[in-house]
């Protein structure tokens, strides 16, 4: 069976807040090669260092130390614009809160990072609903839609930009059981067609339905994944 070529790699990194005196080690020298056409799922308990890992690897935020490779680019070796440049070409974005603008339509909100990203892509928007069940409901406006639908919206909001890397945030955790279940069903079938994923979560259905965890305690890996 062939290797697949890495998409991410992670070699020591670790971030530091400093509070006063105190010195908070929120991710300490963790180390992983994430696989392109993966699904990882990060988990641990609150306060691990998983929502730190994942600003890190969405070029939200820099490690104090260590080195982080995306998608060819040695991501600590690159200005604040040309991470910004790779934020919004590679990487799409799935929050806990869907983060939709109230008052945009779906259509409206999902094309929003193509128009800061300056392409046209108004030509995905009718696919991007069609591929998340949300074709007939273009035209409305959040308030007007349920919790999963509203995620799914932020899934093709993600998808926009034709991202290399998707990365989720605690995607059902506003979300029922048979709802978030139908959004972890979402995320298996456009992994199956080739989009590589990473997902902070404590829903054990979203982490068992990934093909690997990476489990943090304490800003350290408890199994390297490797």
């Amino acid at each position: 069976m062939s290797v697949r070529e890495p998409l991410i790699v992670a070699d020591t990194l670790a971030r530091v807040y400093r509070r006063g005196r105190e010195e908070i080690r929120a991710l300490d020298n963790v180390s992983f090669d994430i696989a392109r056409g993966e699904f990882v799922a990060i988990t641990g308990p609150s306060g691990a260092g998983k929502t730190t890992l994942l600003n890190i690897l969405g070029c939200m935020d820099r490690p104090t130390s260590g080195a982080l490779r995306i998608c060819g680019r040695e991501v600590q070796n690159l200005t604040e614009g040309e991470q910004t440049h790779l934020r919004r070409s590679e990487i799409g974005f799935v929050f806990q809160h869907f983060g939709l603008i109230p008052t945009l339509t779906v259509a409206e909100n999902v094309v929003l990072p193509s128009l800061f990203a300056r392409k046209s892509n108004r030509g995905r928007i009718e696919e991007l609903l069609q591929r998340v069940g949300l074709a007939a409901r273009r035209s409305h406006r959040p308030h007007e839609l349920s919790g999963g639908e509203m995620q799914r919206v932020a899934i093709a909001r993600a998808l926009v930009n034709s991202p290399k890397l998707v990365l989720a945030d605690e995607p059902t955790g506003n979300l029922d059981s048979g709802t978030g279940d139908s959004i972890i069903e979402l995320f298996q079938t456009l992994n199956a067609q080739g989009l590589t994923i990473i997902v902070v979560t404590h829903n054990e259905t979203m982490a068992g339905a990934a093909q690997r965890r990476l489990a943090l305690w304490d800003g350290k890996l408890a199994d390297p994944g490797r």
